[in-house]
């Protein structure tokens, strides 16, 4: 199969859609933006000086892995949030954003056939963040999307999945605090998912961008677990972004970790297509993973938001408080009917849900939600749920 070939049957991308369902419909109000997950709090105001007093280093090729600096902030992070030790030299890498990283560790680690030279499969919930399943067709292997659904608690049961498909899986993504109905996979689900990786052996790229955006206690990670569990380092490779912690998804800075074989074949081809960050831009991400209060005061902001969710949404049937990360799934017959209705009415503007999610047969799981972002500033949420709430609910 050809590299367009293996494309043909992938969506449209979700805002290219949205697009094109409302773009030709004037909003029935003044315009409220909660489609996209964009973090819109300030971030801190000291990063400018940051850059401004390493601006001589735009003169200079960046390290491809990260100067050592950022790699040490980093590896402080990881050991004072999950007491887990990384090796600076050979267990962590920073990224140009988790985008990249979440795309390229699958071109690096999924090989062409298994070991029983079959397809290989990458497993992945259902609903998705869509470079999961770009990743996997784009090595020729075949994207599983395992449904999250209500049922199932929102998290994939990949346990359920026949033997068969799991002697061929690979690589299994999974986001926590998930995206998009904010649950948080715990200590058990973790500890189920790398025994069960140990079993079939295959890695879990634990896509954790949302870590700490949360409601009460702080969520548990996949390499805690994996550590505190005695696996093999190789088993979880994890992924952080500044984008959501920071407020800072323009400065495109985030990191991987895992084992030193999987992080040695991650960085051999980076160093051949990546895009290392600039300098003076780790200068600011080395800044960044080191302060905890900027990150502290952010939280508190959302955690005001959740609260905010709870009081408008708190009785209306099927409505998810979210536990962590920053958007809300919310509960409709028909997701672009809403969006749609939403738009045309109030000018509120959310992502139906099936957008995020496949129908593989047994229907589309985010067919029946829509997923609002609570990035705006507090007033602005307040008066975008409120209308959304009278609107769909009222």
């Amino acid at each position: 199969m050809t590299f367009p070939e293996r494309f043909s049957n992938l969506p449209e991308y979700a805002f290219p859609r949205l697009r094109t369902l409302l773009d030709d419909y004037a909003p029935g109000g003044e315009p409220i933006l909660m489609s996209l997950g964009e973090p819109r709090h300030p971030f801190p105001d000291w990063i400018g000086q940051v850059i401004a007093s390493h601006l001589d280093e735009f003169g200079r090729y960046p390290p491809n892995d990260g100067s050592p600096e950022l790699l040490n902030a980093i590896t402080g992070w990881i050991g004072r949030r999950y007491g887990v030790p990384v090796a600076l030299d050979r267990q962590i890498m920073a990224l140009n954003g988790t985008r990249e990283g979440l795309f390229n560790a699958c071109m690096a680690l999924c090989p062409e056939v298994t070991r029983g030279g079959r397809e290989p499969a990458v497993l992945m919930p259902n609903p998705f963040y869509q470079v999961y399943a770009v990743a996997a067709l784009a090595v020729g292997a075949e994207p599983i999307y395992v449904p999250a659904t209500r049922e199932t608690g929102f998290l994939p049961d990949f346990a359920a999945l026949p033997a068969e498909v799991l002697e061929r899986a690979e690589i299994v993504y999974l986001c926590s605090p998930a995206n998009p109905q904010g649950v948080v996979a715990g200590r058990p689900y973790w500890a189920e998912l790398i025994e069960l990786a140990e079993q079939h052996d295959f890695t879990v790229f634990a896509d954790e961008c949302y870590s700490e955006l949360y409601r009460d206690d702080p969520p548990v990670g996949a390499m805690q677990v994996a550590y505190e569990m005695g696996a093999s380092p190789e088993r979880v490779v994890i992924f952080h972004s500044l984008s959501k912690r920071s407020n800072l998804p323009g400065l495109r800075s985030g990191f991987v970790a895992g084992g030193p074989e999987s992080i040695a074949r991650i960085k051999t081809l980076r160093a051949y297509a990546g895009a290392p960050l600039p300098l003076p831009l780790q200068r600011v991400a080395e800044r960044l993973w080191a302060d905890e209060a900027h990150v502290a005061e952010n939280r508190a902001l959302y955690q005001e938001k959740y609260r905010l969710a709870d009081e408008i949404f708190g009785d209306i049937p099927g409505y998810l408080p979210p536990e962590a990360g920053f958007f809300l799934w919310l509960p409709v017959a028909d997701s672009e009917e809403a969006a749609l209705k939403l738009w045309t009415e109030t000018g509120v503007r959310v992502l139906p849900g099936a957008y995020l999610g496949r129908d593989t047969g047994d229907g589309n799981p985010g067919a029946g939600y829509i997923r609002a972002a609570l990035v705006a500033p507090f007033e602005d949420t307040r008066r975008g749920l409120t209308q959304l709430r009278d609107c769909l609910y009222g």
